[in-house]
C-alpha cells in the first residue's frame, strides 16, 4: 500500500475591518491549511487512515484500490482568526490503523513548519535547498506505536470528502 499527501489550495477569508495605528486594515485568516491524501493499494474494509486520532473519509476513485480524501486544519495561531478558541493542531500525525489487529500498523507526521520551530532567515536559494526544507517537514516515523482505539468518524456534512479538524477540536 502507498500513502500520498500533497498540499492542497485553502482559501482564505478575508475577516472584518479592523483599526490598525495607521488607519484600517482588512485581514485575512491565513491559518487554516488543506492537505490532500490518496492511498493506492487500499482494502477499505480492513484498514482505517486517521489524522490526529479522527477517520479520513476516503472516496473511492475510478482506479480500484485507490481512494483519496482532503484533511483541513488549523495550522497557525495568529491574533486576527476565525476560531479564536482552537488552537494549531499541529503536527499532524497519519495512522494507518488495522481493524482486524486493532492498532496501528504505520504511519507518518507532517510539521506545518521546521519541527524545531526554527525560523529560516532567507528564502531558499535553489530547488534543492527548498526540497531540503520540505523533506525536514515530513517524518516516515511518529505514528502511534501499539495498540489504539479506532478512530472515530468525522464527516462534515458540507464537504464530505474533507476531514476538518477544527470540528474535531
Amino acid at each position: 500500500m502507498k500513502v500520498e499527501l500533497r498540499h492542497a489550495l485553502e482559501p482564505w477569508h478575508v475577516l472584518g475591518e479592523e483599526q490598525t495605528s495607521s488607519g484600517t486594515a482588512r485581514y485575512v485568516d491565513s491559518s487554516a491549511e488543506r492537505l490532500q491524501t490518496k492511498v493506492s493499494g487500499w482494502v477499505d474494509e480492513r484498514y482505517t487512515l486517521s489524522c490526529n486520532g479522527a477517520s479520513l473519509p476516503l472516496q473511492r476513485t475510478e482506479v480500484p484500490g485507490e481512494y483519496v480524501a482532503g484533511v483541513r486544519f488549523k495550522a497557525w495561531q495568529p491574533y486576527s482568526a476565525l476560531h479564536p478558541t482552537i488552537g494549531a493542531q499541529v503536527p499532524l500525525v497519519f495512522d494507518v490503523y488495522d481493524k482486524w489487529s486493532g492498532r496501528s500498523i504505520g504511519g507518518m507526521t507532517h510539521h506545518v513548519a521546521h519541527p524545531g520551530g526554527r525560523a529560516y532567515d532567507d528564502f531558499p536559494v535553489n530547488a534543492n535547498s527548498a526540497e531540503a526544507r520540505r523533506r525536514s517537514r515530513f517524518f516516515g516515523i511518529g505514528h502511534t506505536p501499539g495498540p489504539m482505539a479506532e478512530p472515530k468518524p468525522v464527516q462534515g456534512p458540507e464537504y464530505p470528502r474533507t476531514l476538518d479538524l477544527r470540528r474535531y477540536a
